[in-house]
């Protein structure tokens, strides 16, 4: 599949070669919803801890006698009946991890990509960079795309400080390496801006067993 190359003053260059099996396929909605799910879980820290009733301090001496009083019987303070007592089946420290399968995870990133460009919201730069940290920039190269508030997920072929700094202040603009995006990531962004560069990455990444 063909599609319409860019430079970064958003005029056309040319055109660039995609391959249909990564760029092209027909969206997995499940695949993409385990993904989304599992990137979800990862990110909970799952410490939530109550005490029961043996690890409260205190409670170790029988408040009154166990008959004669009238009341009902109690044999320590730290009962979950009383206040500051134990807690009953209250949350413990867990781990939320959902790893995905190798495949499973590949065919949802296929399909995340496959969409945006279905959509028509991505597209394809030629490899820039800034030569120092300019949110100005950032703003400028956004306007030559029609930028309109929209959230927008640039992925480029390597880590680079420059444009991630320059993208950083602005709200809903995310810059992140090819190798560290996930399925959320492009789904949560209405659209998506690859370099030149990174396409031959993502195709790599993901067509090798």
């Amino acid at each position: 599949m063909q599609v319409d190359l860019y430079n970064k003053d958003g005029q056309k260059s040319g055109t660039i070669e995609l391959n249909d099996s990564v760029f092209a396929i027909t969206p997995n909605e499940n695949a993409m919803h385990q993904a989304v799910v599992s990137y979800l879980n990862n990110k909970r820290q799952g410490n939530a801890k109550t005490k029961a009733r043996g690890e409260v301090s205190g409670g170790g001496k029988k408040p009154w006698k166990q008959k004669g009083r009238g009341t009902a019987r109690a044999g320590s303070t730290r009962s979950p009946l009383w206040i500051g007592g134990g807690t009953v089946q209250g949350p413990h420290p867990r781990d939320y991890v959902y790893k995905l399968p190798k495949q499973l995870n590949k065919l949802s990133r296929k399909s995340a990509y496959s969409l945006r460009v279905g959509e028509n919201n991505t597209k394809f730069i030629e490899d820039f960079s800034f030569a120092n940290p300019k949110t100005k920039e950032m703003f400028s190269l956004l306007k030559n795309f029609e930028y309109k508030g929209e959230s927008i997920l640039i992925i480029t072929t390597e880590r680079d400080n420059n444009l991630y700094l320059s993208g950083r202040n602005i709200q809903k603009i995310d810059v992140l390496p090819f190798s560290q995006v996930s399925t959320y990531d492009i789904l949560s962004h209405k659209k998506v801006f690859i370099m030149k560069g990174a396409v031959k990455g993502i195709e790599e990444s993901l067509e090798k067993n």
